[in-house]
């Protein structure tokens, strides 16, 4: 692991891995073993269970410091962005084409619909 940060509604895990582990593996494994930890330290009432899905971004190794610095400076990055537009700016970033009834429940979406 790399570096690591989150905020309310997400988690940024930076890591190196080999070609040979299959991303959504390590994802599931990630995901199983901090539910268990989580829920085993009591810091939430009931079972924590993660949402289903993930994002994933790759690069390259000259930009281990900038991605680093992004990561630990997510409470500031996010009073400026929501989690959302963060999220839509990286896939169009990436050029990934994505149909929006399969992305992520948002957070902010759920209190306007409140």
């Amino acid at each position: 692991m790399i570096a690591i940060n989150s905020m309310p509604d997400h988690i940024h895990i930076f890591i190196g891995m080999k070609p040979s582990i299959a991303l959504s593996d390590l994802i599931r494994d990630i995901k199983n073993d901090s539910s268990a930890f989580i829920t085993g330290k009591k810091w939430v009432r009931g079972k924590f269970n993660w949402p289903e899905g993930f994002g994933a971004f790759s690069y390259g190794h000259s930009q281990i410091d900038v991605v680093v610095k992004y990561i630990q400076n997510q409470e500031v990055h996010h009073t400026k962005k929501t989690f959302k537009e963060e999220y839509l700016d990286m896939l169009e970033k990436f050029n990934v084409e994505y149909d929006e009834r399969y992305l992520f429940k948002w957070i902010e979406d759920e209190k306007i619909d409140r």
